[in-house]
């Protein structure tokens, strides 16, 4: 690559490995006309992808429910991925990581005569900076969470355990939610009155002990998410999955959120209404630090390094 090249983030890009500004997606592709396409993302820690295997695999099982084939295999997409990570290693600090996503599309949906030089699926592999300054204030205050008017869309209509780009449902509830306070994080309820899950993130109580967390059929099942599930199996704390409603919330001794980005987050409030004790309180803290060991890096102390 050229030292011209080499001054921007590059990108896979339907066979080629390109700066991402020559990343450009037809305006008859599927994924942009009906967000019909997939993806999925994970974290580095100090330049190290988190859970990739896991995350290329969940990608794979969301393509396989919309019937798309990007024409490579989960061990090529990989592959692909770690390449992209390489080639963008040196624009990485001491300071900073990268998300890293795979982006699939069913494609174009050609007239017939246009001339695309693409057919078949659109495939995109990319990274870009985590937002750890704008997150920061929430390793050291905790979220705070609106439960916005809109529900999630429900698993008889549409599963919420694909990774699809079609993310307006979410979007919509998020609006309503920064509509009430700019600063929240939305948690949609199902169609039944229970907790679901907010955009990319996953939600936990802890009361008198014991972690519970929304029944996987009405969310997506985050990596985050199933990393804490297996970290409380490890260290003997109670972690079930459950319908859980608002008064479950309401009387919760802690609240947490999970994340690709985030990882474990503590929660100060839901609707307003703020959680009793210290924020993290000590299952949160307990899982926190677990977290941290499990990946080896510190990624609270990471996140506080960028308060202003």
């Amino acid at each position: 690559m050229s030292d011209a090249r080499s001054n921007h983030r590059v990108a896979y890009f339907n066979g080629r490995i390109v700066p991402e500004r020559e990343v450009v997606v037809p305006f008859r592709d599927r994924g942009f006309k009906y967000g019909d396409a997939v993806f999925d993302m994970t974290r580095t820690f100090e330049g190290r992808p988190f859970k990739l295997q896991e995350h290329i695999a969940r990608l794979y099982r969301s393509l396989r429910y919309v019937g798309i084939d990007p024409g490579l295999s989960a061990a090529e997409m990989q592959s692909i991925s770690e390449e992209v990570l390489e080639r963008n290693r040196h624009f990485l600090t001491p300071q900073t990581d990268f998300w890293l996503g795979q982006r699939v599309s069913r494609g174009v949906d050609a007239v017939g005569d246009e001339g695309w030089e693409q057919s078949g699926p659109t495939v995109i592999v990319e990274c870009i900076p985590l937002p750890l300054k704008a997150r920061a204030r929430l390793f050291r205050d905790g979220i705070d969470i609106v439960v916005p008017p809109t529900r999630r869309t429900p698993p008889d209509a549409l599963s919420p355990r694909a990774k699809m780009d079609n993310y307006l449902n979410l979007i919509i509830a998020d609006r309503e939610a920064k509509a009430q306070d700019p600063e929240a994080w939305s948690v949609l309820l199902d169609t039944s009155g229970n907790l679901a899950e907010g955009i990319g993130s996953n939600i936990f109580l802890v009361r008198d002990g014991e972690v519970m967390t929304p029944r996987e059929r009405f969310v997506l099942p985050g990596i985050s998410r199933e990393t804490i599930i297996e970290l409380c199996a490890a260290a003997g704390i109670p972690c079930r999955e459950a319908d859980l409603d608002l008064f479950d919330a309401s009387t919760a001794d802690e609240i947490f959120m999970t994340s690709t980005s985030l990882c474990i987050c503590p929660v100060r409030s839901i609707g307003g209404r703020p959680l009793p004790g210290q924020v993290p309180g000590p299952i949160t803290q307990r899982l926190t630090e677990a977290y941290a060991r499990s990946v080896g890096c510190d990624f609270v102390e990471q996140y506080l390094r960028h308060l202003g």
